[in-house]
């Protein structure tokens, strides 16, 4: 008696590569954005603004304001005055400036334990079996992953989210790299929950059926 097996399928691809990559990109991308915007504003006046195309859209930041946190005396101060030694104006609320009933730093302190909270879960939820073979999964959390982290760090650092991309269209609200990391990844991940599925839900079949030794006599 003689057994022919056939081998076993190759392993799924995994996409925790892409899921990395989106977060550390986007985050270095959100956080030189800013720096160097803010940079280049504190030098021409501060609180000014720099027109890129007019009547619809400029770089925006406030220095000073009412508002405007103060520099630390610790190890944070570096990181807080490397554009100068004026803090800039920040949105101590939730996306595009939505206190959602707290104020001042409280709010801050509750957006920056949620921003915290949705990150480590992101992080988890890329670990699972099934979202690392997920090209699209794992390109959205990178990118929610990547605003999550780089607002947090704002809120940390600043004590407030540094706001300063300004569209004009129906008065929009002043944002930031990382809002629309968040906004572009949630979106992409409604598209994938209502029109994209996975190799292994369109064809359940292959993935789940195995072939069966022959035996001869």
């Amino acid at each position: 008696m003689t057994d022919q097996t056939q081998n076993p399928p190759p392993a799924a691809r995994s996409y925790r590569w892409l899921f990395w990559t989106m977060a550390v990109a986007g985050l270095f991308i959100d956080q030189g954005s800013k720096y160097w915007a803010f940079g280049a504003l504190y030098n021409e006046g501060m609180g000014s603004e720099h027109v890129i195309i007019d009547n619809t859209f400029s770089f925006s930041a406030g220095y000073p304001h009412l508002t405007s946190p103060e520099p630390s005396d610790n190890f944070l101060r570096p990181l807080q005055t490397i554009n100068g030694e004026v803090m800039p104006y920040v949105n101590e609320g939730a996306l595009w400036g939505q206190q959602m009933g707290f104020d001042g730093q409280v709010s801050n302190r509750v957006f920056a334990i949620v921003s915290l909270l949705a990150a480590l879960a992101i992080i988890v939820w890329s670990t699972l079996g099934p979202s690392a073979k997920d090209g699209w999964l794992c390109f959205a959390l990178g990118l929610i992953l990547a605003g999550a982290v780089g607002n947090l760090y704002d809120r940390i650092v600043f004590r407030g989210v540094r706001d300063f991309l300004r569209v004009y269209w129906f008065d929009f609200p002043i944002f930031n790299i990382a809002d629309s990391c968040l906004v572009c990844g949630a979106g992409v991940l409604l598209i994938h929950a209502f029109f994209l599925q996975p190799e292994e839900a369109k064809n359940p079949a292959t993935a789940v059926s195995r072939p069966e030794p022959v035996t001869t006599e």
